[in-house]
């Protein structure tokens, strides 16, 4: 229904996506212009850095186009319009996923792919198979992984009622954290988004062994490997959190 009536005014359409990857391209000029100053950001050059921006925007975006409207789970508890869902026989996290499903986010993904793809050919990386085949693998496990924080967010919310600035915090805080090098943060923060909220493996560690440059903490190459376990890992207790969550709700009676 939302993008029926989203292609009904396609001018408009096209128009509101062009403002947002007029918008989200802001935050990489930002990083352009830092290197029009240095040659390097941590140790890594341009070209390094736009693919982390690559990544990262690309796997969040597939991310915010589908599951981007479960920050509203907190206003729905508030007013009693959970109960609408409930009564559908439709899973409940599809109806919130769907609502409101905005197509003009897709202009992130836009942004991303073109940076990603300007980048590739800059690297100085040596394209063996197993790091061919990691790229869209580190994207699509990024993106899933990007999913279990949005779905964790969206059950705390039944317990918190008013969380979705905490949910933003690790969502959109987090593909911005990502889009700089980890070199460039502290050892402490780089081991948090590693062992706590690993969204070092959306992009961080699987893009240190494509570049094969070393972890800065420590681990080992491989760990970039295990971008798709951590996936799995991280989605089912987000699953498990959100049916939790479902069976705390208490209809509001209005």
């Amino acid at each position: 229904m939302w993008v029926r009536s989203t292609m009904t005014y396609r001018t408009s359409f096209v128009i509101t996506t062009l403002g947002n990857i007029a918008i989200t391209a802001l935050d990489f000029a930002a990083i352009a212009l830092m290197f029009s100053h240095v040659e390097s950001l941590g140790g890594f050059g341009l070209a390094e850095v736009t693919f982390l921006y690559g990544t990262s925007s690309t796997a969040f975006g597939l991310t915010d186009l589908a599951l981007g409207s479960m920050d509203r789970v907190g206003r729905r508890v508030r007013d009693g319009t959970m109960d609408v869902l409930l009564v559908r026989p439709v899973p409940i996290l599809a109806q919130v996923a769907a609502d409101r499903f905005a197509l003009r986010r897709v202009g992130r993904i836009i942004q991303g792919l073109v940076l990603l793809g300007w980048s590739l050919p800059r690297l100085d990386a040596e394209w063996t198979w197993d790091r061919l085949l990691l790229l869209p693998v580190m994207v699509l496990s990024g993106a899933a992984i990007f999913g279990a924080v949005f779905v964790a967010g969206a059950a705390f919310q039944f317990w918190a009622n008013d969380a979705c600035e905490v949910q933003n915090s690790f969502t959109y805080g987090g593909t911005t954290l990502l889009q700089y090098p980890p070199t460039v943060f502290t050892r402490e923060l780089v081991r948090a988004v590693t062992f706590l909220v690993p969204l070092a493996f959306v992009n961080w560690l699987p893009a240190l062994y494509i570049l094969d440059r070393p972890n800065p903490i420590g681990l080992p190459g491989w760990t970039g490997l295990a971008a798709p376990l951590v996936a799995v890992a991280c989605c089912a207790p987000a699953g498990l959190a959100w049916r939790a969550g479902l069976r705390t709700y208490r209809s509001t009676g209005s």
